[in-house]
């Protein structure tokens, strides 16, 4: 956090873990700018807590600094919605020059229903209702969340949520689809998840 300040950041929350980030997320007294997120969390892979944050109505573009170096793992990080990749070790100047990019480029944060993931019990929850997800189903939802609106395609999904190099049938992918739409309707949630006909599925 020294170094981000020194770069002239204001760090408005910080956090060790994925659920401490999600409390602080919502105690900081300002809505962030930008996120940037560790995937090596000590309770929750850093991808599931970016999408708790989503569903929490954060989104903020976020810049993730990692060790992990393969293409499998950034493939499934800009999959899951984050917007640039960093490795380490890095320089702060090459980070700020990142963070400022990204920060001209946020948009203002969109008011709409949401309903509420946690990254470490991987639950939905809704109104007065809460049902265990998956960790594929969580990293689906999560993927559609970070796209609301948009078609998201097929590959993107199953690159988001299997391991790479994952044998993933079609029909497998559309029955997870059918869990989630499942969950939602269990927990009353106002989005609905669309099929798009040999293109793949959209959250509305």
């Amino acid at each position: 956090m020294r170094g981000l300040a020194a770069e002239g950041f204001e760090v408005i929350w910080s956090a060790a873990d994925g659920h401490s980030a999600l409390q602080s997320a919502e105690r900081a007294p300002a809505r962030a700018d930008v996120i940037v997120l560790d995937l090596g969390l000590p309770d929750a892979d850093g991808l599931d807590v970016l999408g708790a944050l989503r569903a929490r109505g954060v989104d903020a573009p976020a810049l993730v600094l990692t060790a992990r170096s393969a293409l499998s793992d950034r493939l499934q990080s800009f999959g899951a919605g984050v917007d640039d990749y960093l490795l380490k070790p890095f320089d702060f100047a090459e980070l700020s020059a990142r963070l400022d990019v990204l920060v001209r480029r946020h948009r203002p944060e969109p008011q709409h229903d949401v309903f509420t993931l946690d990254p470490v019990s991987h639950s939905l929850s809704g109104r007065d209702q809460s049902v265990s997800l998956s960790p594929t189903e969580y990293r689906l939802l999560a993927t559609l969340l970070v796209r609301r609106g948009h078609v998201v395609r097929r590959a993107t999904l199953i690159s988001s949520a299997w391991p790479p190099g994952a044998i993933v049938k079609e029909n497998t992918l559309d029955a997870f689809i059918t869990r989630l739409r499942r969950a939602l309707r269990v927990v009353e949630a106002e989005p609905r998840i669309e099929t798009v006909r040999g293109v793949g599925y959209r959250l509305t």
